[in-house]
């Protein structure tokens, strides 16, 4: 029995995420909470120090934007976007950052 895409027999029962997950998708809110995600994400991989010379991140079609105050800083993540985009996305659990944009 099928009823509102869920398709699990009567006698299981969903986790509070599946429900979660069920409700973002159904209401369109996915990249609005994977934009939230992505800022917590970028503090969290990144660690403190980076996140505290950071002004902004934004992500738009795939591509992250980073807003950064040190140019040092900007030039030396550079050399690892390929890298940062890869710990991001598997922090996400999907791949949403196509590329990044540091500026």
């Amino acid at each position: 029995m099928k009823k509102d895409g869920m398709t699990k027999r009567e006698n299981d029962s969903f986790s509070i995420k599946e429900l979660m997950n069920l409700f973002i998708e159904k209401s369109n809110l996915k990249n609005g909470f994977q934009k939230i995600h992505i800022e917590e994400a970028w503090s969290k991989l990144m660690g403190a120090g980076v996140a505290s010379y950071t002004d902004g991140v934004k992500l738009q079609n795939g591509t992250l934007f980073v807003r950064l105050r040190s140019s040092v800083l900007r030039e030396e993540l550079s050399y690892g976007k390929e890298k940062i985009a890869r710990m991001l996305n598997e922090e996400m659990g999907e791949e949403i950052v196509k590329r990044i944009m540091l500026v």
